[in-house]
């Protein structure tokens, strides 16, 4: 071939000339908000001001000094259109999503995890570590690739937040800490699931501001380790409660000073709990111990004989304390003044069920001494459910003094008493088999704030005793709102705003039914579903295999 320069055909000058007006078109596609960089890092600018041109297959390509000086360019430009975004897939479904065009949000190595407020280091440093990002701490400044947490919003809901998908960058703010901390849940699940959190805005918050899962460690003792892993499982999953019931008739599952004489060979340390509370509270999640009485109280009873209820014959009944005597009082209250040190939470659960007492037919036949004291207490015309309601109040009382918000099952609460339980006193209502059932309207009615916690469909009883059946995701999901309290039947819509929310349960009445592992296995859907419907209570987008494809995409 020679050396000398060829000439360009005229087939040649004109296909340059037509890449010249595509270039001065991807121009004007930028000027009307239609084109966006291409970029490996998710919509960040090329680097150092370079320019590229759109390739024949769509990607960018480098252009050659000569074609540069002598074709003038736009600097940069864009090298492709995108769609719009789609709403980021996660558990529970985010709320409102407004989409964008554009690449999202990547992580690469290099990229920062970045506070405008020193409150939100432990969010910052839990997602930098996840995602596998620097944590930069307090910046006043951002750059491509950041991810900032920040508080702010007004006095909205504290769980609220917002995320902000822009420019090759993630913001996430809200009015409190755990509002920016489920933004990072939402960010770390849709990284996952997709590996982009796509471009737009996520606007989020929960119906309802309990969303729990509780826990029978008396009768299986469950290992920190297992009760951890279920911790991070909540807290990705925006669960804000674990409730620990750590005493029955079998079992009393944590160390006590005040009085060491009832705890179990086989429990959790105070070092082990404190591990526990402080894991959960880096989580946003309050646990709340329940520590039953007057009655399932069998474990600590063993240890005090002299204070278990006696009938008219002497027998002993079995798991309940003669609230007659004062010295019962001051075991339980030794017990709950020790625990509020121990759980910081500002939750507390009472009981206050199944006392064998008031299941006889005639309690003041049966147990002459405790109609006795309600007499003695509270007049000629009390009952023993006078008494027992009394009890109840008296143990309140007692937590109270803690700066604690207390509930109790409905079973501890009676109808016809002259006794009334304290207006404070939150309805964890679970079942409306009791003797003497009341239907939830008839606490709500009463103006008294309820907890979900249906049996019929949120109790995972080990061993599927009586006519338990292990609870399915799927039924949850496509049947169970927070509405229905009590079997499958929904309250009304106007007493909705006293629904708090609801909680999951795990009971252990066989405690070798299962392994751990099964257990795990066995509520990890069961988990999401409620979950999904506690987070938003309406119809879900997804049917129920495309949500069980979600779960087992997001791990």
């Amino acid at each position: 071939m020679s050396q000398h320069r060829r000439r360009p055909s005229a087939q040649q000058v004109k296909r340059k000339r037509a890449v010249v007006a595509g270039a001065v078109v991807g121009a004007v596609a930028v000027g009307v908000g239609v084109g966006v960089w291409a970029s490996e890092g998710g919509g960040r600018p090329p680097p150092g001001g370079a320019t590229a041109r759109a390739s024949s297959d769509g990607g960018a390509v480098g252009t050659s000094d000569h074609d540069a000086a002598a074709t003038p360019s736009p600097s940069p430009t864009p090298s492709r259109s995108y769609p719009l975004s789609q709403a980021p897939r996660t558990i529970p479904a985010v709320r409102s999503h407004t989409p964008e065009r554009g690449p999202g949000w990547r992580p690469q190595k290099a990229d920062r995890v970045v506070v405008s407020d020193p409150k939100l280091a432990d969010e910052g440093r839990l997602i930098a570590g996840e995602l596998g990002l620097t944590y930069a701490g307090q910046k006043n400044d951002t750059r491509a690739g950041d991810v900032k947490l920040g508080l702010g919003g007004g006095g909205g809901n504290p769980e609220s937040y917002t995320m902000t998908v822009r420019g090759g960058r993630v913001d996430i703010s809200g009015p409190g800490e755990a509002g920016v901390f489920y933004g990072t849940r939402t960010l770390k699940q849709t990284v996952h699931g997709a590996g982009t959190a796509p471009e737009g805005v996520v606007r989020d918050e929960p119906a309802k501001p309990v969303r729990g899962f509780m826990l029978d460690i008396a009768r299986k003792p469950f290992s920190e380790t297992w009760i951890e892993d279920r911790i991070r499982e909540l807290g990705d999953l925006k669960f804000n409660e674990l409730g620990l019931h750590f005493s029955d008739d079998q079992a009393f599952r944590i160390e006590s000073s005040t009085h060491p004489e009832i705890v179990s060979p086989v429990h959790l340390t105070k070092a082990q709990v404190k591990k526990i509370v402080d894991l959960a509270a880096s989580r946003h999640i309050t646990v709340v111990p329940e520590l039953d009485s007057p009655g399932h109280l069998g474990a600590a009873l063993a240890a005090h004989p002299d204070l278990q209820l006696r009938n008219v014959n002497g027998v002993p009944t079995r798991g309940a304390i003669d609230i007659s005597n004062p010295a019962s009082a001051n075991l339980i209250d030794d017990l709950l003044n020790e625990y509020t040190g121990l759980f910081t939470g500002g939750q507390w659960h009472l009981g206050g069920d199944e006392y064998q007492a008031l299941t006889v037919t005639d309690p003041a036949a049966s147990f002459p001494q405790l109609a006795a004291a309600a007499q003695q207490k509270y007049g000629a015309g009390a009952t023993v459910a006078d008494l027992a309601t009394g009890w109840l109040n008296d143990r309140a009382a007692t937590v109270r003094a803690h700066h604690r918000t207390m509930r109790a099952w409905n079973d501890g609460f009676y109808r016809g008493t002259s006794v009334q339980a304290a207006n404070d006193l939150q309805v964890a209502y679970w079942t409306g088999k009791e003797i003497g059932a009341r239907p939830p309207a008839e606490y709500l009615s009463a103006g008294r704030k309820l907890i979900n916690y249906n049996d019929e469909f949120l109790y995972y009883v080990l061993g599927q005793p009586q006519t338990f059946v292990y609870p399915t995701g799927q039924r949850i999901y496509e049947q169970w709102t927070p509405r229905v309290v009590r079997g499958t039947t929904a309250v009304p819509a106007s007493y909705d705003g006293q629904i708090l929310g609801g909680t999951f349960a795990v009971w252990s009445d066989v405690p070798d039914a299962q392994t751990e592992a099964q257990v795990a296995a066995g509520i990890r859907m069961p988990l999401r579903a409620t979950v999904q419907k506690l987070w938003d209570p309406r119809t879900p987008a997804l049917s129920w295999a495309e949500f069980q494809s979600l779960a087992d995409r997001l791990g």
